[in-house]
């Protein structure tokens, strides 16, 4: 089978089109026949060992992906051979097949189509468990994304409406904040433009927003805090602006705002049962109408770097497929 392999730390074009041996399951895993995969911002560092995780090579990048399975292994029960699944992996997914554990599997139905659920689980897995567990966001309440554009973004940006909360969408770009707009944001603010804080400030009457979702990072997140409300959550989600920001503990203490770390990934592997919890009501939302992901492009295989180099140059909105 045909996979796209990093075999050295680097960027995008070091990754590498080969032939690989056909998966075979082990005690509890599950072949799955790859349809569509996913890939995030994360995946650009993986390949470089920049993320925190480092899997070792070779390896092919990609953690979410939709399929058919394949074949079962022993001890497997709740599925069958060809029925439609997704599947978190971590890594690995851009390639024709794959062997993987069936407790990160989730059965698919029909009414979803491959390229839709293979970008579910990482983005729209860690929003909801990042709103729902750890925000609590309640109806009525004021959320600010930030980076709303993006793969995450756009998940806060929908889930926050279905469950409920004012929008406020925040990007760089007015073409981005389109986008926004037609994902359902009630208002947006172009932080390329104006002051984060002064902004936010003032859509909300002086009073904050109730939970900032931030996958950016570097200086906008303490721009975010300080526009935070009294007793508001601020969601760390990643540093997607590439440096990991300090912030002035004062400010939690005179807001009695709270810092929350969103780890979905642990959060996952922790607690299996909440995570299936989490993606059934994802899939319900999706089936509904309520979340509509976007697919910003598709590639193939082939073209993986060139999917990956995209991500890196910040040029994507929604998600980004891989056809094996």
């Amino acid at each position: 089978m045909k996979a796209i392999i990093s075999k050295q730390s680097g960027p995008p074009e070091t990754l590498v089109l080969e032939d690989v041996d056909d998966p075979r399951p082990a005690p509890g895993e599950v072949v799955v026949t790859i349809e569509s995969a996913a890939l995030n911002f994360f995946d650009t560092l993986i390949i470089e060992d920049k993320y925190q995780y480092k899997p070792d090579r070779p390896f092919s990048p990609g953690a979410e992906f939709a399929g058919t399975i394949e074949a079962l292994g022993q001890d497997v029960s709740g599925f069958e051979t060809g029925q439609r699944v997704m599947a978190y992996s971590g890594w690995n997914a851009c390639r024709e097949k794959l062997a993987v554990d069936a407790s990160k599997v989730i059965a698919l139905p029909d009414s979803i189509s491959s390229d839709a659920a293979a970008g579910l689980t990482v983005t729209y897995g860690t929003t909801i468990h990042g709103l729902r567990d750890r925000a609590m966001l309640k109806p009525g309440e004021t959320l600010a994304v930030l980076g709303a554009a993006g793969g995450v973004g756009q998940a806060a940006v929908e889930i926050g409406k279905a469950m409920g909360a004012r929008v406020i969408a925040c990007a760089s770009s007015e073409e981005k904040l389109a986008f926004c707009r037609k994902l359902g944001a009630d208002e947006t603010l172009n932080y390329s433009e104006v002051s984060l804080k002064d902004a936010l400030k003032e859509m909300t009457d002086g009073k904050g927003a109730d939970v900032v979702y931030d996958p950016v990072g570097a200086d906008l997140a303490e721009e975010a805090v300080r526009a935070t409300a009294w007793k508001g959550r601020f969601l760390v989600i990643g540093f997607a602006a590439g440096t990991i920001p300090k912030i002035p503990l004062n400010l939690v203490l005179l807001k009695g705002c709270s810092l929350v770390g969103v780890f979905w990934g642990s959060f996952a592997q922790r607690t299996p049962e909440h995570h299936r919890t989490n993606m059934a009501m994802i899939l319900d939302w999706v089936a509904e109408g309520k979340i509509r992901p976007h697919i910003d492009k598709t590639y193939s295989l082939a073209d993986t770097p060139k999917a990956l180099q995209a991500l890196a140059e910040r040029k994507v909105m929604g998600k980004v497929i891989i056809k094996p």
